[in-house]
């Protein structure tokens, strides 16, 4: 079972793998204040104590007990100590290969709290990420942050496996069968899927298919190839691939139809949408931080 998971992720940490790069791991002060401007993502471990969890303007959470916090995306958010409770936290900010709007914190909600005791499989992991950000040995962020990014894929594999997620691709990958045609369409986008083929890696009628990939995914399977071959693209952009190259790619016949599909998907034309990147402009989505 475990495998299978890995297998549903590989592709897409290959082509949106996470960097994490830790920020704090020590005594929490009064108050932390994160503000959307960073353009991280934002994973918090609660070792020890309570505090007070704000997302903008939103209604604030108390975290009771040792916990993880997640936010996919940046968002201006707060934490705060409780009275006396000197909780002990370490933080770690991410970064992933494609960029802000990548699919797989787009297929996140804003944020993600669960206390450790409901992560059993994370337990081991934690326990040394914890020794080792209180402690004083050589090479201590150069490990933490490979922990930080081992917890991340960790997080998924719970995720999945416990259906945390109602729609998306997270849940599309969740479900057994419907994730046999979502990797399929993950590992060779340049392939003309049809409703037959994909239905049939997934051992289900065309019809009953298409339904049920609609109501756990929330858009039809052409829709989410399209969307994954935008995704695609906005990644090899930002690497410096020009179009030309990438609509063969990602299974286009010419730059120009490729373009139709990328300004329907995001409002702009290629260019116009990595010269916004170049020029730090947070997609509408994201600007607000979630708030």
């Amino acid at each position: 079972m475990m495998e299978l998971m890995m297998d549903r992720l590989s592709t897409l940490l290959a082509q949106f793998g996470m960097h994490a790069s830790t920020v704090f791991a020590a005594p929490m002060p009064a108050e932390l204040f994160i503000t959307a401007s960073e353009r991280t993502a934002r994973l918090h471990l609660l070792r020890h104590g309570e505090l007070w969890f704000q997302l903008g303007q939103q209604q604030m959470v108390r975290i009771s007990e040792p916990s993880l916090l997640l936010l996919p995306r940046p968002a201006t958010h707060r934490l705060t100590a409780l009275a006396g409770a000197q909780p002990e936290l370490v933080s770690a900010t991410l970064r992933f290969d494609g960029g802000l709007d990548n699919p797989l914190t787009l297929a996140l909600p804003d944020y993600v709290l669960i206390p450790l005791r409901d992560i059993p499989m994370l337990h081991s992991n934690l326990d040394w990420l914890f020794a080792e950000a209180f402690a004083a040995h050589c090479g201590k962020n150069a490990v933490l942050n490979r922990l930080f990014e081992l917890t991340m894929i960790q997080l998924l594999r719970h995720m999945m496996a416990s259906n945390t997620l109602a729609t998306g691709m997270m849940a599309g990958l969740a479900d057994l069968r419907l994730a046999k045609a979502v990797t399929l369409m993950h590992d060779q986008p340049s392939r003309a899927w049809t409703i037959a083929e994909l239905a049939a890696a997934a051992s289900m009628s065309r019809a009953t298919f298409a339904a049920r990939f609609h109501k756990v995914v929330g858009i039809t399977p052409a829709e989410y190839l399209a969307s994954w071959r935008v995704s695609l693209t906005q990644k090899l952009l930002r690497e410096g691939r020009p179009i030309a190259l990438i609509a063969d790619e990602v299974g286009y016949e010419s730059p120009s139809a490729l373009a139709r599909t990328f300004r329907r998907k995001t409002g702009n034309s290629p260019r116009e949408w990595l010269q916004m990147q170049i020029n730090g402009v947070v997609p509408p989505d994201l600007a607000s931080g979630g708030t």
